[in-house]
């Protein structure tokens, strides 16, 4: 019988075998508070300290600077909502290209004040050099440009923005959310530029949801969105998910471990995903810039994206039209209009996202798949003409 066949590790990942292990005990003999001065609570912290260090360990960073939050979205609205209520109103500079839950935030600080500026891309998604230069010129007091992103995969040059930025002063963060455990991603040489938080999460590599990290520099002034017993060094106050901290250490030490060969294994099955889409007629958005070797961002003309992916969900394949979190948006990709897009084509817009159990036998069968269900629909459309 035929397997379905997953697609969408963007959106969220399997947890691994080792993790769901890791975890178990947490979730029933090892139950302690880790706030507990008894030896319950101090197995619990003993559990919560090793898992910062791998956590820190796989993002290059120091244990001491890995804040636990519940998810990504938390980790990059304590940045910017915690930040901003530590300075005046001033400008704030984000990428056209953010996740929602860096836009957000950021506009409801707009509506409070703050001036905000929205980074431009070009039509490959990367940040505007000149236009990045043009805004730092304004002096912003809060920068956040992600380090890839969710939808095309397209990697920044963070280093060069962060130098850029830091002669202004301001205190930059990169949502790090889909590069860890992809590519290469080292807090301690990112901090040198200039960069001073970044954003983990430990579903999007194996781990369980529910589990997440700010990466910062102490010597950025935070101020709490949750108030409370002053848990994680006062900036995020609640009794620690021990048994999700604890998985998310272990899938940030499998990260670690397979990150290189996985990389290797994941591009060569991206480049024969895109032969074949070519082959479909199909355009890649984001193509010739620096991509996750995991990402593939594409449409075919006259064929709306919804209506593809459910097709293929029907055909045992399951991908996404976009961001997980803007499913329920009829509006085209905000991504892909920053990118300049046409409306229509960013409508058909279709993301496959190969993770750790996918094979060249699944992209094979994928294709097919696809193929057909384009054929019947085109030929629908032609019939409806």
């Amino acid at each position: 019988m035929f397997a379905p066949v997953y697609l969408d590790h963007n959106a969220s990942t399997p947890a691994d075998p080792a993790v769901v292990e890791a975890m178990l005990p947490y979730l029933s003999a090892h139950f302690g508070n880790a706030s507990s001065r008894h030896e319950y609570g101090r197995a619990a912290r003993r559990a919560v300290d090793e898992a910062r260090s791998k956590v820190a360990v796989a993002v290059g960073a120091h244990p001491t600077e890995v804040i636990f939050t519940s998810g990504g979205s938390e980790a990059n609205n304590l940045l910017i909502k915690g930040a901003a209520a530590c300075l005046k109103p001033g400008v704030l500079a984000v990428s056209a290209i953010e996740h929602p839950c860096v836009l957000k935030p950021a506009e409801q600080l707009e509506r409070r004040g703050w001036s905000l500026d929205r980074l431009a891309v070009d039509a490959d998604g990367r940040i505007d050099a000149s236009r990045f230069a043009v805004a730092m010129g304004r002096k912003p007091k809060i920068v956040s440009v992600m380090l890839a992103n969710n939808e095309t995969g397209v990697v920044q040059d963070l280093e060069l923005l962060a130098e850029r930025a830091r002669l202004t002063g301001a205190w930059f963060h990169t949502d790090a959310v889909q590069a860890v455990g992809k590519i290469d991603v080292d807090f301690r040489r990112l901090n040198a530029a200039g960069v001073h938080a970044l954003t983990v999460s430990a579903h999007k590599i194996g781990g369980p949801k529910g589990a997440a990290a700010l990466v910062l520099d102490k010597r950025i002034e935070l101020e709490p969105l949750i108030a409370g017993g002053g848990h994680e060094r006062g900036l995020r106050s609640g009794t620690e998910n021990v048994a999700a901290i604890v998985g998310f250490g272990v899938a940030c030490e499998l990260a670690v471990q397979r990150r290189a060969a996985l990389a290797q294994r994941l591009l060569k099955l991206r480049g024969e995903l895109e032969h074949g889409l070519r082959g479909c007629g199909a355009t890649l958005f984001g193509q010739a810039a620096e991509r996750l070797p995991n990402t593939v961002y594409f449409a075919i003309p006259d064929v709306d994206g919804e209506t593809l992916v459910g097709h293929l969900d029907r055909a045992g394949y399951a991908v996404a039209s976009g961001a997980a979190c803007s499913s329920a948006n009829p509006e085209p990709s905000h991504v892909l209009q920053a990118m300049g897009v046409a409306p229509d084509l960013a409508r058909g817009a279709v993301r496959v996202s190969l993770g750790y159990g996918n094979t060249a036998e699944q992209v094979v069968g994928f294709l097919s798949a696809l193929q057909a269900t384009v054929a019947r629909l085109q030929g629908l459309t032609a019939m409806a003409v």
